[in-house]
């Protein structure tokens, strides 16, 4: 399902998007925070693609998309919904190509998305989690309405990260 907020469209990532993952994949801000996916041809995105991404969707309806500028059809960047080990809640993440951050897009697409995995996909719980330097991730979780729960090792790796978590509004209005 393609999703649209006013400026985007937010597209299941598939393997016709291989050219613009590997670019992606390979930009700094990607390998400086979110790291190495080993990923240096369309071909390798392609494979990952197919291995990673679709396998999600096909099993939960959910996963990672491209997110695509209306007005121009170009695309900038990702945002997904993920099922990570060693993660208490399905993970947001966001990222784009350094030329177009800082213009609000992420925002409005991990705003979109957060509004489908709480009233689409009833999920109870989401996490961001970002590197103790990515100063920018850490202040657009805060300003998606998440909270700062601490720190986390994934399985299998050795960085810290912080973890951000948010409940699904709903639930936390019903309680009271």
């Amino acid at each position: 399902m393609i999703y649209e907020t006013k400026r985007l469209l937010l597209k299941p990532t598939s393997e016709d998007d291989a050219r613009f993952i590997c670019k992606l994949f390979n930009s700094p801000a990607w390998l400086k925070f979110i790291g190495e996916r080993k990923v240096y041809s369309p071909t390798e995105a392609e494979q990952y693609i197919k291995t990673k991404m679709t396998p999600q969707f096909e099993n939960l309806g959910y996963g990672n998309y491209t997110i695509i500028r209306k007005s121009d059809n170009v695309k900038m960047g990702t945002c997904g919904l993920s099922d990570r080990k060693g993660l208490p809640c399905t993970d947001i993440g966001f990222a784009f190509l350094p030329e177009y951050g800082r213009k609000g897009y992420a925002h409005e697409a991990a705003n979109k998305l957060k509004e489908v995995a709480f009233n689409q996909f009833k999920l109870k719980e989401l996490c961001g989690i970002t590197t103790t330097d990515n100063k920018l991730s850490q202040k657009l979780l805060l300003k998606l309405g998440f909270h700062y729960n601490g720190t986390i090792v994934l399985p299998g790796e050795t960085n810290v990260l912080m973890c951000f978590t948010m409940t699904d509004p709903s639930l936390r209005s019903s309680e009271n």
